[in-house]
């Protein structure tokens, strides 16, 4: 089994539409502008700016309510995403309604996501103060500052390895509007240095939102632990899903599970992706599906070159 970041075709609930200028001063037909989430993204062909101001031009910018920053680069990222959040910010009162933002909506094609290079999200959430929905791809120099945001209802980061940086920020967050969280922690060989210590500090603060339903921490090289620390947070009475999966997750953790709180109240449980062997699994399904709990245990393939080892199912 194997994991592929690709091209969004739906975000914020609306279909994705590139963005496209009209070709010899001829305008193309556009859609409304809130009926579709719109992604900009740069090629050979056309750089991101002056793409950028074209759809400044074009598109009724005050009623778009989703946005989606594809690759920014012509040829190679030589400076991170931070001059892209530059243009955006700077332009940011013509999108008054702007509720959902994606950054980097990139495939492997595009670029590996450990090469990603992302930015600060702080500047995003202060000056879009109605943002309901945040999602970014890649972990290299993401930075947040603590603050508030009254109205982030969902927040995801994709990443082959998470620096420690932003999970503890995170926790150090107000963000009492929030109901799903997702965050692909990654591994130590692609930037992922944060431990269970942080996790365990997130998830403390994650018992302040009180209208949390959704948790996936995912993706990581230490999903045992992630697992111990997840059956003892307080948080997780509230969730009706929780993700797991696609981390290196074994019998310890699986056990961990069985031991700590109970999970009979939630509606899904993502493990897909695991090395927990076929008891364990067996005795999570046995203890979990009798109570209506839909339980996603689909094991990682082994490699049949080291068959004794774990891996992410996401790292470069």
């Amino acid at each position: 089994m194997r994991y592929h970041p690709s091209h969004l075709k739906r975000f914020h609930d609306l279909p994705v539409h590139d963005y496209e200028p009209g070709q010899d001063g001829r305008r193309r037909p556009l859609p409304e502008p809130a009926a579709v989430a719109w992604r900009v993204r740069a090629s050979w062909e056309q750089p991101f700016e002056p793409l950028w101001r074209c759809f400044l031009d074009d598109v009724r910018t005050e009623d778009v309510t989703a946005l989606v920053v594809g690759a920014w680069w012509e040829e190679w990222d030589e400076h991170g995403i931070d001059p892209v959040l530059g243009l955006l910010l700077a332009e940011a009162r013509r999108f008054p309604r702007l509720r959902a933002l994606f950054l980097a909506d990139v495939e492997s094609e595009e670029s590996e996501i450990s090469w990603i290079r992302q930015g600060d999200l702080t500047g995003v959430l202060r000056a879009w103060p109605e943002l309901t929905e945040l999602g970014v791809r890649g972990g290299e120099g993401l930075r947040i500052e603590p603050l508030r945001h009254d109205r982030l209802r969902t927040l995801r980061v994709e990443s082959g390895g998470l620096p420690a940086e932003p999970v503890r920020a995170l926790a150090s967050c107000s963000l009492p509007a929030l109901n799903s969280l997702d965050l692909w922690l990654g591994t130590a060989g692609y930037g992922g240095d944060c431990t269970a210590v942080d996790v365990k500090a997130l998830l403390s603060a994650l018992g302040r939102c009180a209208g949390l339903r959704h948790l996936g921490l995912k993706n990581s090289d230490f999903q045992d632990a992630v697992a111990a620390a997840v059956a003892e947070a307080p948080a997780v009475a509230g969730l009706t899903s929780l993700d797991l999966g696609m981390g290196t997750l074994g019998d310890e953790g699986g056990a961990a599970l069985l031991s700590g709180q109970p999970l009979t109240h939630l509606r899904h449980l993502g493990l897909r992706h695991h090395f927990m062997g076929e008891e364990m699994a067996q005795r999570l399904r046995g203890s979990l599906e009798p109570h209506g709990v839909a339980v996603d245990i689909t094991p990682a393939r082994v490699r049949p070159y080291r068959p004794e080892s774990r891996y992410v199912a996401v790292g470069e």
